[in-house]
């Protein structure tokens, strides 16, 4: 939340995870709860599945997961660009993730190389990847202050933009 503040993000602070405090999240949060990584990744890793996440995407435009489809009568996975705002949301939400279960060991190249080694980027909307590996990286090579500045920069100039030309 206060990421997203100073960002100028001030409604998607305020209304950003409030899904968490639904039941269907908030049982399971707790039930698989480790603190060292998402209790979803260990719902997932009990259950095979994890109806906690499937209802949190569902519900939270800044996971890229919220923006796939499938086309009627295929197979195939759609996944769309996501609108410049969830984006940088979601990227901020990268970094507080990562400082939460990195804790001490948490550095300004910790959500870039989870992001990198997630493979989640060969999945969702190739530009919303190469938008988000993009802004991780700058994060990386300029640090946070900076980072969160240029951040602030582009949601105020793009917040009603799906891409953003770099």
């Amino acid at each position: 939340m206060f990421t997203c503040f100073k960002c100028g993000m001030y409604a998607q602070g305020l209304k950003h995870d409030l899904s968490k405090f639904s039941p269907s999240e908030f049982i399971p949060s707790v039930k698989y709860f480790q603190g060292f990584r998402s209790p979803i990744s260990k719902e997932k890793q009990v259950k095979g599945y994890s109806e906690c996440w499937l209802h949190h995407k569902g519900r939270n435009k800044h996971h890229w997961e919220y923006w796939t489809d499938r086309i009627d009568g295929h197979l195939e996975i759609v996944s769309l660009e996501m609108p410049v705002r969830y984006m940088l949301e979601s990227v901020i939400d990268r970094i507080s993730a990562s400082k939460v279960y990195k804790k001490e060991m948490y550095t300004e190249n910790e959500p870039l190389n989870f992001f990198v080694n997630s493979r989640e980027y060969k999945v969702m909307n190739q530009k919303t990847a190469e938008q988000i590996r993009y802004l991780l990286q700058y994060l990386a090579d300029n640090g946070e202050e900076k980072a969160l500045a240029y951040y602030k920069s582009l949601y105020k100039k793009h917040k009603y933009d799906r891409t953003i030309s770099f």
